[in-house]
């Protein structure tokens, strides 16, 4: 090992929104703020971190033309009550994506794509 994930860093235009969009999904408190970044975690959990981009392009799920620059999966007990969830925060539902069944896809408030995925305690 040459070292260990410690926050996984998103750009985006408006990084003190996209960050409350992801406290909201995930439980994390914010951890340090700017105006130009957002650093959330924790506990001992890997950090999300969001960084100011002014030329920001948001991916187009699934457009190669347009990478999704970066993925997320979200483990949620019920699917139906996490879309609720996510769609009142600001997110949105991508048509193409996921399996039907135990995953979704959907774009965050700045149109990153994310899965969320029923909990699998089995999962590495």
């Amino acid at each position: 090992m040459i070292g260990r994930l410690y926050e996984v860093v998103v750009d985006c235009p408006e990084p003190a929104t996209l960050a409350r969009f992801y406290a909201e999904l995930t439980g994390y408190e914010v951890r340090y703020e700017n105006p130009d970044w957002v650093t959330l975690g924790k506990g001992d959990a890997v950090r999300l971190a969001f960084q100011r981009a002014a030329d920001h392009r948001p991916p187009r799920w699934p457009d190669p033309e347009h990478p999704q620059q970066l993925h997320l999966d979200i483990f949620v007990a019920d699917l139906d009550e996490a879309e609720q969830r996510v769609l009142a925060l600001g997110g949105r539902r991508l048509e193409e994506g996921g399996d039907g069944g135990a995953s979704r896809v959907y774009a965050d408030p700045a149109g990153h794509p994310f899965c969320v995925c029923l909990d699998d305690p089995s999962a590495p």
